[in-house]
């Protein structure tokens, strides 16, 4: 019913000379997962209210999810990016995907595992980033989690890690190389305290097309590392990284960012209600024509008034 109400509204609301162009946010749910804990949606507005804007030039309408905790948010991910695995392996016998690890995918990672009917052997999955001269032997090491969280426990044959213990160089031509030989199906990101995705952290560059890219890390990212408990303190936080370019990200054909936790409310806000800016890089996700962004009630905290009553307008029919 819900679904339905909102693909009516969606239907007669068709942008034109007057009302302009649909706002930037959007969110449709069926009532399973209503049941299942979706606070609630916002759907594609024909005028702005509010605390809310028409849509920038070059800008896509961004899906916007919001959850009552992060391992509800998890499956609901975890179920959509499953259903785009099975889509690419149908339609090409194979599905190229980029895979983050984080405390904040944790849940997401380990729902994604249990889905059923995914040929993971058809899998080919990249590595997002990594620290620059920290062993995989290390908790904080991006590559481990990565074995341990998905490619182990589904049986990926075909992966490619980011080596931070090798020649940096020689690690960003060879896998970006691999990386840029064919199109990606879906790429699964999260978003930094400071809004980075991957380790573009703000001011992030917008324009490099290099498949991978080595990087400084500022101090905000760094301290949320410590925060997350996998360095004592910021002096053993490596200063470089490898990751993977805001270009190259955009270049998948979806893309879902899972977004948990109050730490990540004010990058959320600064995100998907400020300026596209590579100083909030997030941002930059609202001119990809298919993403969805996962949220639970914690990060969506800081959202407008005026977006939050839209979406519990839509949540309460």
């Amino acid at each position: 019913m819900i679904r339905q109400r909102s693909e009516r509204l969606l239907r007669r609301q068709r942008p034109n000379r007057q009302n302009g162009r649909y706002i930037f946010l959007a969110v449709r749910f069926s009532p399973r997962e209503k049941r299942a804990g979706v606070l609630r949606g916002s759907y594609i507005m024909p005028a702005p209210t509010s605390g809310m804007r028409w849509l920038a030039p070059g800008e896509h309408a961004v899906v916007l999810r919001i959850f009552d905790d992060k391992v509800v948010l998890g499956q609901a991910a975890a179920e959509q990016a499953a259903n785009a695995i099975r889509k690419a392996i149908k339609a090409r016998r194979q599905a190229r995907i980029i895979a983050a690890t984080a405390a904040s995918q944790k849940e997401f990672l380990q729902a994604l595992t249990k889905q059923p009917q995914i040929d993971w052997e058809r899998v080919e999955a990249f590595h997002l980033d990594e620290y620059i001269g920290l062993p995989i032997i290390h908790p904080g090491s991006f590559r481990r989690m990565l074995l341990e969280q998905l490619i182990q426990k589904t049986g990926i044959k075909k992966y490619h890690l980011l080596d931070g213990d090798g020649d940096a160089g020689t690690v960003v031509r060879r896998e970006g190389a691999a990386l840029a030989s064919a199109p990606v199906d879906i790429a699964f990101l999260g978003i930094g305290e400071n809004g980075h995705i991957a380790f573009n952290d703000p001011p992030a560059d917008f324009k490099t097309e290099e498949p991978y890219l080595i990087v400084n890390l500022d101090e905000a990212c760094r301290r949320q590392q410590v925060g997350e408990a996998w360095f004592a303190d910021i002096s053993q936080v490596p200063k470089q990284a490898i990751s993977m370019s805001v270009q190259q990200i955009l270049k998948s054909e979806e893309i879902i960012a899972v977004v948990p936790d109050s730490r990540k409310a004010q990058a959320v806000k600064a995100c998907f209600e400020g300026e596209v800016s590579p100083m909030a890089p997030a941002s930059i996700l609202r001119t990809h024509p298919n993403t969805t962004i996962y949220l639970d009630k914690n990060s969506a905290a800081l959202l407008s008034p005026a977006l939050r009553s839209a979406a519990g307008s839509i949540a309460s029919k």
